[in-house]
């Protein structure tokens, strides 16, 4: 008799003792960007949003509007399908802000892991630390590719969340001889504070929570991960030369992008993803003067990562990097985590390895 496909939990991975790796991670997504690049790892992502006056209506949820100050409430329903060499998946994503004033993650993730050729189910997972895991691998992407000769990096993070704790740990790990600091923000400081307590033995590495932006100057790499309804930072207050990795919605002001198209150079994950998406700075920026970045991005010289060549150590312009999260990314993280601890066969493999040979 055919076996159901397993579900497998968080609480079993940590049974399991299934650690989301810094390497392991960067191998995966490396895989998964070799493929994207040689077409044999493709993917979609849908996003329904719901009106958020269909939540106030409600008088359960109705005193939370004003705890929600400067945060989106990002209330979505994503689904990301991808496929690649030997497997595909689809990532289930249900968000909500109010979640965490409920003692809840802000979104969950539920991963359907299939055979690439049959596409019949292998396993079901819980895909919420594996999401955050596989967007920290652009934190990764982004040193080596722009900073691979530097020394005395300082970084600056904005958001302490569940991404940020990622990014700590992925930035702690391979940026040992090259950060010197990371200068983590968020919105209340509590969450900030409370990572660096988590990571302050972390070698080599030193982390300091701020209250505001006057270190930003001194940072060549700022990576925003935060769920904030607005810009954090000011076109004025920013690096003339630095490295932004956008991970967030509307965190990037139009005055800094506007410097990025003139002088600098703007790369997405995927132009169409973040176009249709329509929710980050990028791609808000050019729906509000009633065009698209789909339409007018390769015009303007805008190009996706996986057209990208080496950037060679660094550049003397802005740089502007907007990622909507691949579905690609999750799906070899998600066979990683397979491969290595719950393959039926009980032999861990190199995920995605044909990819890699």
């Amino acid at each position: 008799m055919e076996s159901t496909p397993r579900y497998i939990s968080l609480a079993e991975m940590k049974r399991h003792g299934v650690r989301l790796e810094a390497s392991a991670l960067h191998n995966a997504a490396r895989a998964a960007w070799s493929d994207i690049r040689l077409g044999r790892a493709h993917g979609l992502k849908s996003v329904l949003s719901f009106p958020e006056a269909a939540l106030w209506d409600q008088p359960q949820f109705e005193a939370y509007r004003d705890a929600l100050q400067g945060e989106r409430l990002g209330w979505k329903l994503s689904a990301l399908s991808s496929v690649g060499t030997r497997y595909a998946a689809v990532k289930v994503v249900g968000a909500n802000a109010i979640n965490r004033r409920l003692g809840q993650p802000r979104s969950t993730s539920t991963i359907l892991l299939l055979d690439n050729f049959t596409l019949r189910p292998l396993c079901l997972m819980d895909g919420t630390d594996i999401s955050a895991a596989r967007t920290a691998t652009y934190a990764s992407m982004a040193l080596e590719l722009f900073f691979p000769k530097t020394e005395e990096l300082s970084v600056f993070l904005f958001g302490a969340g569940p991404i940020g704790e990622q990014i700590v740990r992925v930035l702690s790990h391979f940026g040992a001889g090259i950060i010197s600091r990371i200068f983590v923000r968020s919105r209340s400081g509590t969450s900030a504070h409370q990572l660096v307590i988590r990571h302050e033995q972390s070698r080599g590495t030193r982390l300091e929570a701020v209250a505001d932006n006057q270190r930003l100057r001194d940072c060549r790499f700022v990576i925003t991960a935060s769920n904030a309804s607005a810009p954090v930072f000011d076109s004025t207050e920013i690096c003339s030369n630095a490295v932004v990795l956008h991970l967030g919605g509307d965190e990037t002001p139009s005055g800094y992008i506007q410097n990025v198209l003139r002088s600098g150079l703007a790369l997405c994950d995927d132009i169409s993803m973040v176009s249709r998406r329509n929710s980050q700075s990028l791609a808000l920026h050019f729906s509000r003067k009633g065009t698209t970045l789909e339409q007018l991005g390769p015009v303007l010289g805008i190009l996706n990562l996986k057209d990208f060549c080496d950037a060679g150590g660094g550049s003397e312009f802005p740089i502007l990097i907007t990622c909507v999260g691949l579905p690609m990314l999750d799906l070899y993280v998600a066979a990683h985590v397979y491969e290595t601890w719950f393959s039926p066969d009980g032999t861990a493999t190199s995920v995605q390895s044909s990819s890699t040979n």
